[in-house]
């Protein structure tokens, strides 16, 4: 049974979807760093759930699969209407081979992601998404990761204009015809926010990483446009991976990666300041 909490509830975006204040991000079901067993990961989202969080948010890339497999198992354990289930495209999973990739998920599902933004490309990975998920609509999807943290320089040109010639065209006939109630992107970089709010009609946009207690790029640009166009946004990563939550300890992740010295000395010397504002002198 979903909670009635006091947790807050807000419009998103120019959606009728009315969010939890917080949401459940689902990488590590997908075995992000380490691996997580079954029963565990579909627990913590009907923990989640029983909290008053109504916004789960996956991907295919999590665990190749494997995230929104078991957020399939959880969701159908509550009544459908009481959660809103948030998921992406920008990849779709081959089952004929393996992954080979670095892209941090230690278990997961023994299948290869394919990078493809195509309009065929996109209804393939919704597709694969419905049946994972089990359900036969979703209430938000996002182009996932056109951001040069993703792709690199050289090649984001050409990832933007494949997404906004397929993937947005496949979106907003989905939203179109019901399928899909809200549409947005899922980036690391404000600056594509920017690009991708100022190209179509989004409804929200999740920003990973790029407004915390570290970093505030969102600030100068993003930030006021989504405001002034009714963009609905999702904060994702407000830890930085992780480096927020664990302090500037070895092995602490930023950007899904090993902190670097530099971002070590950052966080140490945020948290000191911190501190002394907080217990005096240190």
């Amino acid at each position: 049974m979903v909670s009635q909490s006091a947790l807050p509830r807000r419009l998103l975006g120019r959606t009728a979807i009315q969010v939890s204040a917080l949401g459940f991000g689902t990488a590590p079901l997908g075995d992000l760093y380490r691996k997580l067993d079954d029963a565990t990961a579909v627990a913590a989202v009907g923990r989640a759930f029983e909290l008053g969080i109504n916004l789960l948010d996956t991907s295919p890339l999590y665990g190749h699969g494997l995230s929104e497999h078991r957020c399939g198992t959880a969701i159908r354990r509550v009544p459908r209407q009481d959660i809103v289930v948030c998921t992406k495209v920008g990849r779709w999973m081959d089952p004929f081979h393996g992954r080979g990739d670095g892209s941090g998920f230690v278990g997961g599902q023994p299948h290869q992601a394919v990078v493809d933004y195509s309009y065929d490309g996109t209804m393939r990975s919704v597709e694969q998404s419905l049946l994972r998920l089990g359900t036969d609509r979703l209430d938000l999807l996002l182009i996932h990761d056109v951001d040069v943290w993703t792709h690199g320089a050289d090649a984001i040109e050409d990832r933007f204009r494949e997404a906004m010639a397929g993937a947005y065209v496949a979106l907003d006939r989905l939203r179109g015809e019901g399928v899909v109630a809200g549409i947005g992107i899922g980036v690391n970089e404000a600056e594509m926010c920017v690009r991708f709010a100022q190209a179509g009609s989004f409804d929200t946009m999740l920003l990973a990483g790029r407004y915390s207690l570290l970093e505030q790029p969102a600030l100068e640009h993003f930030l006021p446009l989504a405001q002034q166009q009714g963009i609905g946004v999702m904060l994702g990563g407000v830890f930085n991976s992780g480096i927020l939550a664990t302090g500037a300890v070895s092995g602490a992740k930023y950007n899904y990666q090993d902190a670097p010295p530099e971002i070590l000395a950052k966080v140490w010397l945020h948290f000191r300041a911190r501190c002394r504002q907080r217990f005096g002198p240190i």
